[in-house]
């Protein structure tokens, strides 16, 4: 994966995790809830 390519998929991740947080219907969330998202971001980008 060339440099570019790799920067964009990172701009992805983060803006997936931003979309889980704003779509959560929370203001705040522990380090476990954090760790989950995590966690489901992971094995849904393993998915595919």
């Amino acid at each position: 994966m060339a440099e570019q390519e790799v920067k964009l998929a990172q701009k992805a991740q983060l803006y997936d995790l931003r979309l889980m947080f704003t779509s959560g219907g929370k203001d705040a969330y522990t380090t476990q809830e954090i760790v989950e998202l995590l966690d489901r971001i992971a094995m849904e980008k393993d998915q595919q």
